[in-house]
């Protein structure tokens, strides 16, 4: 049989360890730490196999089946991007989220292959490794964020930082490491009289701090204009509750209310992701605190059932969505990549800004009139808003009311903001626009609108000459 026969032609990786080890290792992340199933440990083994040996995708469809064949097509399709150039980058990239749309355990094994690449960059040229290491930060690490898979997200992001910004990592690690027993004892003084509260109120809970990651602590040193010994928020403390579904939220609430009444809150660092859910399914309620030696504190108040949705992402989604009808925000989100990539025209590096920006951030919920909820990406204007309802009432777009006051089309969004658009049919897109927008749709439609108005003068100007030209012969 020919899988008995077949040849691996990479039999080791630069490691020099045998190469086998790679496809269990990814097989190993996507079962113990995304939470996939059988289909997708298979999917792990095999998605090297057309790339690397004889074996052939008719030779996995005859021996697995349609299903699984079509996933390892989807891999072996986005393997290889990172030798080429950046516009054959960004095609491929588009070729993974085409493939995303259709079977998402395309893109969380592509991210299980990714993440031990990353842990094993070590064996790497230099060269290599920065390439691989700046794609990763740039795509991978958002995309991971952005399927709920935190700490996967948060490794690939210290990593990325390992060999990018080797001298700030390890002085960040020596610094961590320097003040980890100072940080412990503060924790457990936060915690004492919390913990004190629970136990009165009869909650079965966990309640621990756990410390944030080099690369988010970097980021606050470079976005404050601060030293390491300044950065107040080096750890978070999370609280985890073993509540029923249908006590979740109450007993949430109730746990905010006991640290609120021990510890100042700051009402503006107050995260309701409750009430709203994230698109990737995350649940959970954060505050900011005024702790001892005030000293500002970040709390984390989830459920179990919350927790593993957090920790494992869409896969845990699937599991507790499971025999019900509801049509999750992630079949949204996906419905919204469905849309933007059926736009062939798109160039395909301004396609991957265009993800990053529109798909990859955070979210702000802007209400309709109604009282409809809207999801965008954070910075946002009224005109994205007004495409998001309907292209035509987009194109239309004069202005709008936020909270009834009268804005521009420009005006950026918050979360919470009720928005009513003002349209008029004398109103059209122009090349203005493409600055006042940051969503894929939006943008995609006013440069449509302006390739027909152009091509509308085009045969105008043609008709014209023509016109002109016949008067010339019929004179003559």
């Amino acid at each position: 049989m020919k899988w008995q026969q077949t040849p691996i032609k990479r039999c080791a990786e630069k490691s020099g360890e045998p190469y086998i080890l790679h496809p269990l290792a990814v097989a190993k992340i996507c079962t113990e730490e995304i939470g996939l199933g059988i289909r997708s440990s298979i999917c792990s083994l095999l998605h090297d196999t057309v790339e690397d040996t004889d074996i052939s995708l008719e030779d996995i469809e005859r021996e697995f089946g349609q299903e699984i064949a079509r996933i390892v097509d989807g891999l072996t399709k986005i393997s290889n991007v990172i030798d080429i150039n950046a516009s054959q980058q960004a095609e491929n990239f588009k070729k993974i989220l085409l493939t995303l749309t259709d079977d998402p355990r395309v893109i969380l094994i592509k991210l299980a292959d990714r993440l031990h690449n990353m842990r094993t960059l070590e064996s790497m040229k230099r060269e290599k490794q920065l390439k691989i290491a700046s794609e990763t930060v740039y795509v991978y690490a958002p995309l991971a964020h952005r399927m709920g898979l935190y700490s996967i997200k948060t490794e690939m992001e210290d990593l990325a930082m390992k060999y990018m910004e080797p001298d700030v990592y390890r002085d960040i690690a020596k610094k961590l490491a320097e003040t980890k027993r100072e940080r412990t004892k503060y924790i457990n003084e936060f915690i004492r009289p919390i913990k004190e509260k629970l136990e009165k109120g009869n909650f079965k809970f966990e309640i621990y701090g756990r410390p944030k990651s080099i690369h988010s602590i970097w980021n606050k040193m470079k976005k404050k204009g601060v030293d390491f010994e300044e950065v107040y928020d080096l750890f978070a403390i999370r609280v985890l509750l073993d509540s029923p579904h249908e006590r979740e939220k109450e007993d949430c609430w109730k746990v905010y209310s006991m640290i609120t009444d021990e510890y100042t809150p700051s009402p503006e660092r107050l995260r309701d992701w409750l009430s709203n859910p994230k698109s990737n399914g995350y649940e959970a309620l954060h505050t900011t605190v005024m702790g001892p030696q005030g000293k500002w504190v970040e709390v984390q108040i989830r459920t179990k059932r919350m927790n593993e949705i957090a920790e494992k992402g869409l896969a845990a989604h699937w599991k507790y969505k499971e025999g019900t009808s509801d049509e999750s925000r992630f079949d949204k989100w996906f419905q919204q990549i469905r849309e933007v990539i059926s736009n062939q025209e798109t160039d395909s590096i301004d396609f991957l800004q265009d993800f990053k920006t529109s798909f990859l951030a955070e979210e702000i919920y802007v209400y309709t009139p109604k009282g409809d909820v809207k999801m965008l990406p954070v910075g946002s204007t009224a005109l994205d808003f007004a495409f998001a309802i309907h292209s035509a009432v987009g194109s239309k777009t004069i202005g709008a009311k936020v909270n009834h006051k009268l804005v521009p089309i420009g005006h950026k969004l918050r979360s919470g903001d009720q928005v009513e658009i003002i349209t008029s049919n004398k109103q059209k897109p122009n090349e203005d626009w493409l600055g006042y927008v940051v969503t894929a749709k939006a943008r995609g439609r006013i440069k449509d609108a302006l390739k027909e108005e152009k091509k509308g003068k085009l045969q105008t100007k043609g008709n014209m000459q023509y016109s002109a030209s016949w008067m010339a012969w019929a004179l003559y």
